[in-house]
């Protein structure tokens, strides 16, 4: 997979999409239009442990549904259900992997495609 997910309204993902030097083989997939793909999640699911992992809870309407969580599938079916829910960018790029956008994330990303 070369992926990457993001939200073209979301400052943040527009900022780091602009600092980095991306292959020209990426695909570039706007989640507002187009939501992560059941094989992108489950592979990240693998790797992270929990779907909980990729979700936002930073999302605006994570209020109205936190009370509702009460498994880890909770969580996958909300990320499906509406791409707000799914932290990001996340970046699929053969054995490379990000999810979100703190400060160890964004230098990991830098890192990775500004050396190529």
């Amino acid at each position: 997979m070369k992926k990457l997910y993001f939200l073209s309204t979301c400052s943040t993902c527009k900022r780091i999409i602009n600092e980095v030097q991306w292959p020209q083989d990426i695909e570039f997939i706007d989640i507002k239009k187009r939501c992560i793909d059941l094989d992108a999640l489950e592979w990240l699911k693998a790797k992270l442990g929990t779907y909980e992992a990729l979700f936002s809870k930073k999302a605006q309407r994570f209020g109205e549904v936190k009370q509702n969580i009460s498994n880890d599938n909770d969580y996958k079916a909300l990320i499906l259900s509406d791409y707000t829910f799914l932290k990001r960018p996340v970046i699929l790029y053969g054995d490379f992997y990000s999810v979100g956008n703190d400060k160890l994330a964004v230098q990991q990303i830098k890192d990775r495609f500004n050396s190529i």
